[in-house]
């Protein structure tokens, strides 16, 4: 068969655009990117050869283009993975993750190409590339030692062993999750149910009768977990499914699924792989392209900042536990009764509830008022657009400037069985000036897991649901409206990792306005905006918890900079995850929760020693949304100075510099500290 019929035939080879999502069955994978390696290969080896001149362009040509087809279709493949999981594509996926794994290594380590880099940036044509360009080349040159390219004999060999097992190891820890989140089911009676919001318990009924079961269908998937956990009057419920939540994937279920042993060896690799690169530490590897200098210094921003939220936590906590004995009769609270406690004492102390706020939020009102926001502020317009798609709940758009289409994007909304947990973007293509002169736009899928819409009713979205969707749409932002047009620096590409929230942080910004809000709801009933009254009671509520949320996600940063800064933790995970909450928690969990085992941000993303990301870009968030608080929400020319200084760049100059371009200076930690309600 040639190469043209087997490309006409397999969906992932033929895609001349976008990918074939509707086409893409697992018998695909493996030929397809056995072909693409193939081809990726012979072009590595014309790049190196002597025939090819040591330009930038001229190796561009030859290796970008077979690498961006081949990263294209894997990353086509992975999206399927983790949002359409069936056993016959996670064995393709799994056949072929070694030879993807293996191949990157090998060519981010090869000798040969690391000495055409080196000439390219040595010859007097690099004194003539843009800036975008010689940024491009310098992360190129760092990202070779970083791949041990230096490395020789068996310290080559063994490092790459180690990248091949840690690809294997982490997709092995996410397929855990997930099958521990799809393998649990509750069947409870309609009086366990007495509590929950409406929609939920017609949902879980709904599920159960799909099963043939009596009874309301409870699983771990968040839309039907959190709801049971903040509103469900029956306590012995809320302690079933917060023990299953929080020993998902570890050796209180079946074995297969315990995810204990992959941490420590996780854990002793990338220490075994920062020692072949010269580093004390994997945290040291990790921080090399971030912004923040050394373990340290983010040791030190983190306990700094624990410092100043611990007296509000306390004080939260004192409220919460006065609060249950009072009015609830809890005299012993307990992790599993927290959400709800808390739930309870928001309504009285500020006459709010979650859930009244929830039928004002009809997805389809709050997706035009957040593309309203985006064309105002950004000068843009969204319009629905067409591609082959993996689910019919998935929609797909059009971002335009001037009539011309500068980017594209996926939205895929709800949960479902076989969907990876979480919300995040990720991107199908970058914008890219190819070789053969043509303009690549961008585009990017943007995937939530909210609850899906009942049959008689559209979908209705949390607040907590509104901010993940402005916080994933700020990430998309980043990669969508960017004006660079070389791939390795263009939208969130190398852009410094502990910068890469900016955006999506600053974004959610947008849900606390009245302005913004006005236009953003819609009764699901009565088709009302929200009432100025409950605005009121909402933001009044804003703050609330903030010292407990912020010391939460300080002990999950300090755990993970810790885990990977100190070698010895490896073989301790439980004991100093314990460790740290005794330094920083004002409320221990009970000694059964795992929450180490689900922790994929770590274990299966790319926030090992990175978590403390989330709270060094807030800084860098809230102090950007002070530039609009000092002229208007939607002023148009505080966002297009935004989209201009930071969102066009992308990662062609450091994100500090983009910073103070934007805001004339370097940031401060003062308007955090003053949005969460913790300004001394």
């Amino acid at each position: 068969m040639t190469s043209t019929d087997s490309s006409a035939k397999n969906p992932i080879l033929g895609a001349p655009d976008l990918p074939l999502f509707d086409q893409i069955a697992a018998h695909h994978v493996e030929p397809a990117l056995d072909a693409l390696l193939q081809q990726a290969q012979a072009a590595l080896e014309a790049a190196v050869a002597s025939s090819t001149p040591d330009t930038y362009d001229a190796v561009s040509a030859v290796l970008d283009v077979a690498n961006e087809r081949l990263g294209r279709a894997w990353g086509a493949v992975n999206h399927l993975n983790a949002v359409a999981d069936t056993p016959e594509l996670r064995t393709a996926y799994n056949a072929c993750l070694p030879k993807v794994t293996e191949f990157h290594t090998r060519m981010g380590a090869d000798e040969r190409l690391f000495a055409k880099y080196k000439a390219i940036a040595k010859a007097p044509q690099a004194a003539q590339l843009n800036p975008a360009r010689r940024t491009v080349l310098q992360h190129a040159l760092r990202d070779f030692v970083l791949s041990g390219a230096e490395l020789k004999g068996t310290a080559k060999e063994r490092f790459a062993q180690i990248q091949e097992r840690l690809a294997q190891l982490s997709q092995k820890f996410s397929e855990n999750v997930l099958d521990a989140t799809d393998g649990f089911a509750h069947y409870a009676a309609q009086d366990e149910m007495a509590g929950v919001p409406d929609d939920v318990v017609q949902a879980a009924r709904t599920a159960g009768q799909a099963d043939g079961r009596e009874g309301c269908k409870v699983t771990l998937h968040f839309p039907s977990y959190f709801p049971i956990m903040q509103y469900a009057h029956n306590r012995s419920l809320r302690q079933t499914l917060y023990r299953a939540y929080t020993t998902r994937a570890s050796e209180f279920g079946p074995a297969e699924r315990d995810n204990t042993e992959l941490m420590q060896e996780i854990l002793a690799l990338r220490q075994e792989e920062a020692q072949l690169l010269g580093y004390a530490n994997y945290a040291e590897v990790s921080l090399a392209p971030k912004m923040a200098q050394s373990p340290q210094e983010v040791l030190d921003f983190l306990q700094d900042l624990a410092r100043r939220a611990r007296p509000y936590a306390q004080r939260d906590m004192a409220e919460l536990r006065d609060f249950a004995a009072r009015e609830l009769d809890l005299q012993d609270l307990q992790a599993w009764d927290q959400a709800y406690v808390s739930e309870r004492l928001k309504e009285a102390r500020y006459a709010f509830s979650e859930q009244e706020l929830k039928r004002y939020f009809t997805q389809d009102h709050v997706l035009n008022g957040l593309f309203k926001i985006i064309e105002t502020v950004f000068e843009v317009t969204i319009r629905p657009d067409q591609a082959p798609v993996w689910h019919e709940h998935v929609r797909f758009y059009a971002v335009q400037r001037g009539g011309q289409t500068i980017a594209q994007f996926y939205l895929d909304p709800y949960a479902r069985p076989g969907k990876r947990p979480g919300a995040w973007m990720d991107d199908v293509r970058g914008r890219w000036q190819r070789p053969e002169g043509r303009l690549q736009t961008p585009v990017a899928h943007l995937v939530c897991n909210f609850a899906p819409p009942l049959p008689s009713q559209p979908a209705l979205l949390t607040h907590d649901d509104v901010i993940t969707l402005f916080h994933e749409f700020g990430h998309g932002l980043h990669h969508m409206l960017t004006q660079v047009s070389d791939l390795g620096v263009a939208g969130i590409s190398g852009v410094e990792w502990d910068a890469v929230e900016l955006p999506s942080q600053f974004m959610e910004n947008f849900c606390w306005e009245w302005e913004v809000l006005k236009h953003l709801t819609a009764h699901v009933q009565t088709g009302q905006p929200l009432p100025r009254e409950l605005y009121d009671k909402m933001m009044a509520a804003k703050n609330f918890q903030s010292g407990l949320q912020t010391l939460r996600q300080i002990e999950f940063a300090l755990f993970d900079m810790r885990l990977h800064a100190e070698p010895a933790q490896a073989s301790r995970v439980q004991q100093l995850l314990d460790e740290v909450r005794t330094e920083v928690s004002v409320n221990p969990p009970p000694a059964f929760n795992r929450f180490q085992h689900a922790f994929s941000h770590i274990f299966a993303g790319g926030y090992s020693a990175g978590y403390y990301s989330y709270k060094w870009a807030e800084v860098l968030s809230a102090d950007a949304w002070s530039a609009f608080e000092e002229t208007e929400p939607l002023s148009v020319a505080t966002g297009r100075r935004l989209r201009q200084e930071v969102f066009e760049r992308g990662g062609s100059r450091p994100a500090l510099e983009n910073f103070k371009a934007f805001r004339g200076r370097e940031p401060s930690i003062d308007a955090l500290l003053r949005h969460q309600g913790m300004a001394d």
